[in-house]
């Protein structure tokens, strides 16, 4: 797996966010075995997407990265309360060109929305002149995303989408309540421990591990309401306390197949962990 995320360099230069988003989602697809989710070694709970469908859609993807961090910086003197809607544009394109790689599956529209918000706080930041740091790129996309679960989530009288109804449903904010929490997730339960692991895959498969154990994820929910969630979460958990070895997540693979569960919430955050752990703190 050449490329996965290492120890941070010392140099000066800043980090090039869009090229960091986009390694960490060939690193986050390539990365195998992750439970229920596609990877080298199968499709996981997904009888639509496969790994080509991935690659493809991340080569579609990839480049409106940089198009988010040129509209931050081009906008950096801007208010924050206004980047969604002047960035709402390129991601609603970038979703379509997905969409068009994959013959209308959804394979990452969570990646596009978050990634897409690191991009665009790491060009504010430098447009302003100010360090890109992880800290800084997270407050940035928290100011950012400022009031969006009230707006699209608590406001919504009639659920028009899968987070609308969960939220309706369950409380549960889902990627909008993860992005104006400054990846909040991320920040608490998988950054601390980064470096605790020395090699690049298992440092991956241990931070997918924790983000299974503490993301309310939506994907889950979706497919197995809560007890399919508190499953996975729980199953995580005991992993990570009792000491783990690829064949538990071969295992952990089969038995979220078997029960149609896959953490795509998780794995999202999977790449904005990779990303954010390559940014000085």
């Amino acid at each position: 797996m050449a490329g996965l995320p290492g120890i941070k360099s010392s140099t000066a230069a800043a980090p090039d966010v869009p090229a960091l988003a986009r390694q960490a989602l060939l690193d986050e697809v390539w990365l195998t075995p992750k439970p229920g989710l596609v990877d080298a070694a199968n499709n996981g709970s997904h009888r639509d997407m496969d790994l080509p469908m991935f690659l493809g859609s991340i080569a579609a993807i990839g480049p409106w990265f940089s198009t988010f961090y040129a509209l931050g910086r081009e906008h950096a003197g801007r208010g924050a309360c206004e980047m969604l809607r002047l960035i709402r544009p390129a991601g609603i394109a970038c979703e379509q060109a997905m969409y068009q790689a994959t013959q209308g599956v959804n394979t990452h529209k969570g990646g596009v929305f978050s990634l897409g918000l690191l991009s665009t706080a790491a060009g504010r930041l430098q447009g302003q002149g100010k360090a890109l740091t992880a800290s800084a790129v997270c407050s940035t996309v928290s100011e950012i995303c400022s009031g969006i679960v009230e707006r699209e989530l608590v406001a919504a009288r009639k659920a028009s989408s899968v987070g609308e109804r969960l939220y309706q449903q369950f409380g549960l904010t889902g990627a909008r309540g993860e992005a104006e929490s400054g990846f909040l997730t991320v920040r608490q339960h998988v950054l601390p421990y980064w470096q605790a692991e020395s090699c690049p895959k298992r440092r991956l498969l241990a931070a997918m591990l924790r983000l299974m154990a503490a993301n309310p994820d939506t994907n889950l929910v979706s497919r197995g309401g809560l007890n399919g969630l508190r499953y996975v979460q729980r199953y995580a958990a005991r992993l990570i306390q009792q000491g783990w070895h690829e064949d538990d997540l071969r295992q952990m693979d089969a038995d979220l197949i078997a029960r149609n569960l896959s953490p795509g919430g998780s794995a999202d955050l999977l790449a904005v962990s990779a990303v954010l752990a390559e940014i000085a703190v």
